[in-house]
Protein backbone atom coordinates (compact mmCIF):
# COMPACT_ATOMS: atom_id res chain seq x y z
CA UNK A 1 0.00 0.00 0.00
CA UNK A 2 1.44 3.38 -1.03
CA UNK A 3 1.53 6.12 1.55
CA UNK A 4 2.95 9.63 1.45
CA UNK A 5 5.24 11.06 4.13
CA UNK A 6 5.04 14.74 5.02
CA UNK A 7 7.67 16.47 7.18
CA UNK A 8 5.91 19.25 9.02
CA UNK A 9 5.51 20.81 12.45
CA UNK A 10 3.25 22.76 14.78
CA UNK A 11 3.43 25.25 17.63
CA UNK A 12 3.96 23.72 21.06
CA UNK A 13 3.97 25.28 24.53
CA UNK A 14 7.80 25.54 24.48
CA UNK A 15 8.19 26.45 20.79
CA UNK A 16 8.12 24.65 17.46
CA UNK A 17 7.46 20.86 17.50
CA UNK A 18 8.86 18.73 14.67
CA UNK A 19 6.26 16.32 13.19
CA UNK A 20 5.99 13.70 10.46
CA UNK A 21 2.63 12.79 8.95
CA UNK A 22 2.17 9.48 7.12
CA UNK A 23 -0.90 9.61 4.86
CA UNK A 24 -2.67 6.44 3.67
CA UNK A 25 -3.28 5.96 -0.06
CA UNK A 26 -7.05 6.43 0.34
CA UNK A 27 -8.99 9.07 2.26
CA UNK A 28 -8.14 8.47 5.96
CA UNK A 29 -10.67 6.73 8.22
CA UNK A 30 -9.05 8.13 11.36
CA UNK A 31 -6.10 10.00 12.82
CA UNK A 32 -3.54 8.56 15.25
CA UNK A 33 -0.98 10.53 17.25
CA UNK A 34 2.06 8.50 18.39
CA UNK A 35 4.29 9.35 21.38
CA UNK A 36 7.94 8.25 21.43
CA UNK A 37 10.13 6.84 24.26
CA UNK A 38 12.04 8.82 26.89
CA UNK A 39 13.74 11.91 25.39
CA UNK A 40 16.68 11.65 27.80
CA UNK A 41 17.40 8.03 26.88
CA UNK A 42 17.62 8.48 23.13
CA UNK A 43 13.89 8.35 22.36
CA UNK A 44 12.77 10.02 19.12
CA UNK A 45 9.87 9.80 16.67
CA UNK A 46 12.15 7.63 14.47
CA UNK A 47 12.22 4.88 17.13
CA UNK A 48 11.60 1.52 15.43
CA UNK A 49 8.55 0.67 17.59
CA UNK A 50 6.97 4.06 16.81
CA UNK A 51 7.67 3.62 13.10
CA UNK A 52 6.13 0.15 13.27
CA UNK A 53 2.99 1.58 14.90
CA UNK A 54 2.85 4.29 12.22
CA UNK A 55 3.02 1.68 9.46
CA UNK A 56 0.35 -0.44 11.15
CA UNK A 57 -2.04 2.50 11.34
CA UNK A 58 -1.40 3.60 7.74
CA UNK A 59 -2.17 0.01 6.73
CA UNK A 60 -5.45 0.37 8.66
CA UNK A 61 -6.23 3.56 6.72
CA UNK A 62 -5.29 6.09 9.40
CA UNK A 63 -3.37 9.33 9.02
CA UNK A 64 -0.43 8.77 11.37
CA UNK A 65 1.24 11.69 13.17
CA UNK A 66 4.63 11.23 14.86
CA UNK A 67 6.43 14.08 16.60
CA UNK A 68 9.51 14.85 18.66
CA UNK A 69 8.99 16.02 22.23
CA UNK A 70 10.54 19.35 23.23
CA UNK A 71 14.35 19.35 23.04
CA UNK A 72 14.49 16.35 20.68
CA UNK A 73 15.60 16.71 17.05
CA UNK A 74 14.27 20.00 15.67
CA UNK A 75 11.69 20.48 18.45
CA UNK A 76 12.39 23.53 20.59
CA UNK A 77 12.49 23.65 24.38
CA UNK A 78 14.03 21.31 26.92
CA UNK A 79 13.08 18.26 29.01
CA UNK A 80 10.19 19.10 31.37
CA UNK A 81 10.06 16.07 33.70
CA UNK A 82 7.30 14.34 31.71
CA UNK A 83 4.80 17.10 32.56
CA UNK A 84 5.53 19.53 29.72
CA UNK A 85 5.72 16.55 27.38
CA UNK A 86 2.01 15.83 27.99
CA UNK A 87 1.33 19.44 26.93
CA UNK A 88 3.45 18.85 23.79
CA UNK A 89 1.32 15.84 22.85
CA UNK A 90 -1.91 17.78 23.50
CA UNK A 91 -0.65 20.56 21.19
CA UNK A 92 0.03 18.01 18.44
CA UNK A 93 -3.44 16.46 18.94
CA UNK A 94 -5.10 19.88 18.62
CA UNK A 95 -3.01 20.76 15.54
CA UNK A 96 -3.67 17.54 13.61
CA UNK A 97 -7.03 16.40 14.91
CA UNK A 98 -9.79 16.27 12.29
CA UNK A 99 -13.27 16.84 13.71
CA UNK A 100 -14.73 14.55 11.03
CA UNK A 101 -12.47 11.60 11.93
CA UNK A 102 -12.00 9.48 15.07
CA UNK A 103 -8.75 10.05 16.97
CA UNK A 104 -6.59 7.29 18.42
CA UNK A 105 -3.43 7.73 20.49
CA UNK A 106 -0.48 5.40 20.82
CA UNK A 107 2.74 5.41 22.75
CA UNK A 108 5.80 3.30 23.51
CA UNK A 109 7.49 3.21 26.92
CA UNK A 110 7.58 6.83 28.23
CA UNK A 111 5.29 7.64 25.29
CA UNK A 112 2.77 5.16 26.68
CA UNK A 113 2.63 7.16 29.91
CA UNK A 114 2.13 10.39 27.91
CA UNK A 115 -0.57 8.80 25.72
CA UNK A 116 -2.50 7.63 28.80
CA UNK A 117 -2.38 11.09 30.37
CA UNK A 118 -3.44 12.80 27.12
CA UNK A 119 -6.43 10.47 26.79
CA UNK A 120 -7.37 11.15 30.43
CA UNK A 121 -7.23 14.92 29.85
CA UNK A 122 -9.39 14.67 26.72
CA UNK A 123 -11.90 12.19 28.18
CA UNK A 124 -14.54 14.76 29.13
CA UNK A 125 -14.36 17.07 26.13
CA UNK A 126 -12.88 15.23 23.11
CA UNK A 127 -12.75 11.53 23.96
CA UNK A 128 -10.24 9.36 22.13
CA UNK A 129 -11.51 6.47 20.00
CA UNK A 130 -8.91 4.02 21.31
CA UNK A 131 -5.43 3.72 22.80
CA UNK A 132 -2.47 1.44 22.15
CA UNK A 133 0.27 1.31 24.80
CA UNK A 134 3.42 -0.69 24.04
CA UNK A 135 5.70 -1.44 27.02
CA UNK A 136 4.21 1.55 28.92
CA UNK A 137 6.51 3.06 31.56
CA UNK A 138 4.41 1.86 34.50
CA UNK A 139 7.42 1.44 36.81
CA UNK A 140 8.74 5.01 36.51
CA UNK A 141 5.80 7.28 35.62
CA UNK A 142 2.18 7.63 36.69
CA UNK A 143 0.40 5.94 33.80
CA UNK A 144 -3.25 7.01 33.93
CA UNK A 145 -6.13 4.53 34.07
CA UNK A 146 -7.36 3.82 30.55
CA UNK A 147 -10.60 2.73 28.83
CA UNK A 148 -11.32 -1.03 28.82
CA UNK A 149 -10.74 -1.46 25.07
CA UNK A 150 -7.16 -0.13 25.30
CA UNK A 151 -4.61 -2.41 23.63
CA UNK A 152 -1.65 -2.98 26.00
CA UNK A 153 1.30 -4.99 24.68
CA UNK A 154 4.29 -5.88 26.88
CA UNK A 155 7.34 -8.12 26.47
CA UNK A 156 7.72 -10.88 29.06
CA UNK A 157 11.48 -10.29 29.28
CA UNK A 158 11.29 -6.47 29.37
CA UNK A 159 14.42 -5.32 31.23
CA UNK A 160 13.46 -1.60 31.23
CA UNK A 161 9.86 -1.78 32.46
CA UNK A 162 9.26 -5.05 34.35
CA UNK A 163 6.17 -6.89 33.13
CA UNK A 164 5.06 -7.15 36.78
CA UNK A 165 4.77 -3.35 37.02
CA UNK A 166 2.37 -3.26 34.06
CA UNK A 167 0.34 -6.19 35.41
CA UNK A 168 0.09 -4.42 38.79
CA UNK A 169 -1.13 -1.27 37.01
CA UNK A 170 -3.61 -3.19 34.84
CA UNK A 171 -5.05 -5.42 37.60
CA UNK A 172 -7.28 -2.86 39.40
CA UNK A 173 -8.72 -1.90 36.00
CA UNK A 174 -9.36 -5.56 35.03
CA UNK A 175 -7.45 -4.62 31.88
CA UNK A 176 -6.07 -7.38 29.63
CA UNK A 177 -2.37 -7.24 28.74
CA UNK A 178 -1.00 -8.97 25.64
CA UNK A 179 2.31 -10.56 26.74
CA UNK A 180 4.88 -11.60 24.14
CA UNK A 181 6.89 -14.50 25.64
CA UNK A 182 10.66 -14.00 25.79
CA UNK A 183 10.49 -10.53 24.22
CA UNK A 184 12.50 -7.57 25.58
CA UNK A 185 11.63 -3.89 25.85
CA UNK A 186 12.62 -2.92 22.31
CA UNK A 187 10.86 -5.84 20.57
CA UNK A 188 14.02 -6.82 18.65
CA UNK A 189 13.09 -9.25 15.89
CA UNK A 190 9.41 -8.97 16.87
CA UNK A 191 8.33 -5.79 15.06
CA UNK A 192 6.33 -7.60 12.34
CA UNK A 193 4.50 -9.46 15.12
CA UNK A 194 3.83 -6.20 16.94
CA UNK A 195 2.47 -4.67 13.75
CA UNK A 196 0.11 -7.58 13.11
CA UNK A 197 -1.15 -7.52 16.74
CA UNK A 198 -2.16 -3.88 16.27
CA UNK A 199 -3.78 -4.33 12.87
CA UNK A 200 -5.70 -7.41 14.04
CA UNK A 201 -6.91 -5.70 17.24
CA UNK A 202 -8.10 -2.61 15.36
CA UNK A 203 -9.73 -4.62 12.55
CA UNK A 204 -11.97 -6.25 15.15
Amino acid sequence: MHSTVRHTGCDGPAGHLQCVVDEPAQAPRGVVVLCHPHPQHGGTMDNKVIQTLARAFVQLGYRSVRFNFRGVGESQGEWAQGVGEIDDALAVVQAYRDAALPLSIGGFSFGGYVASQVAARLADTQPVERLVLVGPATSTFKVAPVPPDTLVIHGEADDVVPLQATLDWARPQALPVVVLPGVGHFFHGQLPRLRSLVTQAWAR
